[in-house]
């Protein structure tokens, strides 16, 4: 199917992001044309030559605003466009500003309060203790004070992470929590790191390997019906044990659905949304983990790739259009793979003996859908192998410059001559005080 000038057409905010990257090659396999917005139109997620249009611009705040108001006053055709935000910083520019483009686009999100409390992790365990749904032993961390109170009380190993993720902690933080194993680290880590976040959430680690973690992505319309969901499985992630999917697989689980539906239409939800939980297979139990709303997730491409339209229900429910009639999903064990992350997840587990070559060969085979690679879209790819080898290539010239000696004559004319003090000349060289 192809999009035509009366298809409203799709604007992705966050194009340069594997998540909106997906989001844009799913919508126009089905004939939706495509505007991505991108802050970093070089990152090779951006590269894609699938957008009928480009826009470099900010994907969050007022200059988002700025360029979608600039945007929607320019678009040809037929009614509003659908506005789809892929990242959480684009979900709440979108949901504080919906007033200002209710008039140029459709989007569906809940009221912007629940939005808030759902996508602060502070304000989503605060909501589950409240409504008794299960999460991990948890301690809300606002001062030194707080943080004593939780060394002294919640089990070990404990993982942090923040209310909310600022551009410092993503600055700062290679992970999206952090584990701690006693009660003297996570003091250590609080001291560390509580000015990156004006909060702190403590929660007791589940037990349970990567592949006890589950998740359901959904879509609830208009009205807060559930018109999708799909459950999936984690295999492996990366980085180990805090990281993010690099392998995940459908499943059948009652349980996560179950609880998925209870969190989602208990707080008169609408839009897309997502929940994590983690089985412990030793006492039988399952935790929540994190809610992600408002915008698709790395790994809900798995749906499509599963025979389930979770995208193209939510372009059409916004624009007021007839559902797809594919909304159930079949169970066909179909994955989602990220190979860089995969190779880098499964290179750590053979070398601490957790994996096998083989196992590994075999826990990649079957249909699955891939994060980057494509071949009718080729270039997202090959820039991030290009981006991959240049980084490499800058580790290495830093490895050997900081290996082998300059050759080049230590003289004084090259040389700080502050008296009495070992110096250093300009290829980093030590130089001795008198040349």
């Amino acid at each position: 199917m192809r999009g035509s000038d009366e298809t409203p057409p799709a604007v992705v905010v966050g194009l340069d992001c594997v998540t909106g990257l997906q989001a844009t090659r799913l919508l126009a396999d089905r004939g939706v044309p495509v505007i991505g917005i991108a802050a970093n139109p070089r990152h090779f997620c951006a590269r894609s030559r699938v957008p009928i249009r480009k826009l470099a611009a900010p994907t969050q705040g007022e200059g988002l605003v700025a360029a979608l108001r600039r945007l929607g006053s320019a678009l040809p055709g037929a009614g509003p466009a659908f506005l789809l935000p892929c990242t959480d910083a684009a979900v709440l520019t979108v949901s504080r500003e919906r007033e200002r483009l209710a008039d140029q686009y459709r989007f569906v999100l809940p009221p912007h309060p629940v939005v808030e409390r759902l996508m602060d992790k502070l304000g989503f365990a605060e909501h589950a203790m409240a409504s008794g749904l299960p999460i991990p032993p948890t301690a809300i961390l606002r001062s030194r004070a707080d943080a004593r109170y939780a060394a002294a009380r919640l089990e070990f190993p404990v993982v942090l992470k923040p209310g909310l993720k600022t551009p410092e902690w993503l600055a700062r933080s290679p992970s999206k929590v952090i584990r701690v194993e006693g009660p003297g680290a996570l003091l250590q880590t609080y001291d560390r790191v509580a000015r990156w976040t004006p909060a702190l959430i403590a929660q007791s680690w589940v037990d349970g390997g990567e592949d006890e973690l589950y998740s359901c992505n959904a879509y609830f319309d208009r009205r807060g019906e559930p018109q999708v969901t799909f459950v999936a499985r984690k295999i492996r992630q990366w980085p180990p044990e805090t990281g993010t999917s690099s392998l995940g697989i459908e499943v059948r689980d009652e349980t996560v659905l179950a609880t998925s539906l209870e969190l989602f239409t208990g707080i008169g939800y609408r839009g897309l949304a997502y929940l994590e939980m983690k089985h412990d297979p030793k006492r039988g139990r399952y935790a929540m983990i994190e809610a992600n709303v408002g915008r698709p997730t790395g790994r809900s491409a798995i749906a499509e790739r599963g025979g389930v339209e979770l995208l193209l229900t939510a372009y059409r429910d916004a624009l007021d259009l007839s559902l797809p009639a594919a909304r159930e999903q079949r169970y066909r064990g179909v994955k989602w793979i990220y190979w860089r992350h995969d190779l880098q997840a499964a290179a750590v587990a053979l070398r601490h003996g957790r994996l096998t070559p083989r196992e590994w060969w075999r826990s990649v085979q079957g249909p699955s859908i891939e994060a980057v690679a494509s071949l009718r879209d080729p270039r997202p790819m090959l820039a991030e192998l290009a981006h991959l080898a240049e980084a490499g290539s800058r580790a290495l010239r830093r490895r050997l410059r900081g290996a082998v000696p300059s050759e080049r004559p230590r003289t004084a004319s090259r040389c700080s001559r502050t008296p009495g003090r070992t110096r250093r000349g300009p290829s980093g060289s030590p130089c001795r005080s008198g040349g």
